[in-house]
């Protein structure tokens, strides 16, 4: 098992990367394909970890202003609950900061997810609110 996160800007792994969160967010979770290829993929950089040089895990970083927004964080089925999305989060997370650009991180987590990303330091912001048919809420976390 070689495990490795990384930007990603080739375009043959930014499909791949298209492809996971295709599986994950319209095939298991059932967003309208609209909603998940929202037109915003060409202004945001792109992560993924990669097992044995397939992606496993993805995320996208969009600018807003002062503050980093991640976004369409995609963990493969068969590879969930090993720590996969906490590693890929780690490295992330780590670019955001080192940049030292971005004044506030924040995401849109699915009610689930929560726990997840307070783990890493995120805090709930606001109620809890509908997006793409599931329950989601903000969640920031200062620099």
């Amino acid at each position: 098992m070689s495990i490795i996160c990384q930007e990603i800007t080739d375009p043959q792994e930014m499909q791949a990367c298209f492809a996971l969160r295709h599986a994950v967010f319209v095939g298991e979770q059932h967003v309208e394909p609209t909603l998940e290829l929202d037109g915003m993929d060409t202004e945001c950089r792109h992560f993924a970890l990669k097992d044995d040089g397939k992606i496993i895990a993805t995320c996208r970083v969009r600018r807003m202003g002062s503050a980093a927004k991640i976004e369409r964080m995609a963990v493969a089925k068969n590879s969930r609950r090993r720590g996969i999305g906490h590693e890929l989060m780690k490295y992330v997370l780590h670019d955001l900061m080192s940049a030292g650009e971005f004044q506030l991180l924040k995401l849109s987590a699915q009610s689930d997810a929560v726990p997840f990303y307070e783990r890493l330091s995120f805090q709930k912001r606001g109620p809890e609110y509908m997006e793409a048919g599931m329950p989601h809420y903000e969640m920031v976390r200062e620099l």
